[in-house]
């Protein structure tokens, strides 16, 4: 195994170059595939490599379940500072599937108790909840609603609500909070992954503004409505669901809005500050997986020859 069971848990620092850029360079809808996927992979790499690493530190505990033979030296010496890092991985690990069940269940929670409390409402599609609080937000499910408030519609125009109504049915129908949701548990399973958590945050709302300017014709219109509900919304109820007016880098995405629609390419020419990003966080996600997977492999077979599985 060696140092290679280790560099999963920092190779995400790969990815802050692109994370940065994406936002600017990339079309919003291919910077949220492409920084989620790169968050998803390094995530279950890194906690791959502490689930192994946990196995060397459990198996010196005395009493502990795990076969005799898993305590060998052969076995510590295939682990690098065996006795520091496999003792350490034993709490980083109950602390990383905590944080993630924890970040799990609250998003399950909220949409469960939104649903609840919107299910006598007649529209299946649009719930206008009367309350002087302006705030929107998409509640997925099986039947996705946009959550508006009178409070909220009162402050836009016509054409305004219809750029409004617009983004968030495009969150709904891009199920953005899919993307919100793993990047949240990415950055819960390793602090080095956060700053692609705040770049799909933003990236899935500039996602959502084409869309709606798109649908209305104008991307004015929805910079103008983003602007006025920034102002005053408070925002979705929870990190994993997409609203309309977020606290966040609004000013950027007023800026984005007045600017041409950005081009729809999936992948940066690799010759420029963007295309070599990309390239730097696809050669560190794929070093990450050989790597993991390198070690999940030879520790198996070195249990194996330890004691039999």
């Amino acid at each position: 195994m060696g140092v290679f069971v280790f560099l999963p848990l920092v190779l995400p620092l790969t990815a802050w170059p692109i994370a940065r850029l994406a936002e600017h360079h990339l079309h919003p809808r291919a910077a949220t595939w492409l920084l989620t996927a790169v968050a998803g992979v390094l995530a279950v790499c890194s906690t791959l490599c502490l689930a192994l690493l946990m196995v060397v530190g459990t198996a010196q505990l005395p009493g502990n379940p795990l076969p005799d033979g898993w305590s060998d030296p052969e076995v510590r010496e295939a682990v690098p500072y065996d006795e520091v890092a496999g003792r350490a991985a034993i709490p980083a690990l109950l602390v990383v599937v905590a944080s993630c069940a924890r970040a799990a269940w609250r998003h399950h929670r909220i949409r469960l108790r939104a649903g609840q409390a919107l299910a006598g409402l007649p529209s299946p599609s649009v719930a206008v909840l009367t309350d002087e609080d302006p705030y929107a937000y998409a509640l997925p499910g099986r039947r996705g609603r946009v959550v508006v408030t009178t409070g909220m519609l009162a402050l836009l125009s016509s054409r305004e609500r219809r750029a409004l109504f617009a983004h968030e049915r495009a969150h709904l129908t891009g199920r953005h909070h899919r993307f919100l949701l793993a990047v949240q548990l990415a950055a819960q399973a390793n602090p080095f992954l956060r700053p692609l958590r705040t770049a799909v945050a933003f990236t899935a709302e500039r996602w959502a503004d084409e869309e709606a300017a798109a649908s209305v014709g104008s991307r004015r219109t929805v910079a103008r409505a983003v602007g006025k509900a920034a102002l005053v919304s408070r925002g979705a109820p929870a990190a994993t669901l997409a609203g309309f007016a977020d606290a966040g880098p609004v000013p950027r995405r007023v800026a984005a809005l007045l600017r041409p629609a950005p081009s729809t390419s999936w992948w940066p020419r690799a010759l420029t500050p963007v295309g070599m990003a990309a390239w730097g966080a696809a050669a560190g996600t794929t070093v990450s997986a050989l790597s993991s997977a390198n070690s999940a492999v030879t520790l198996f077979f070195i249990l194996e020859a330890a004691a039999p599985l």
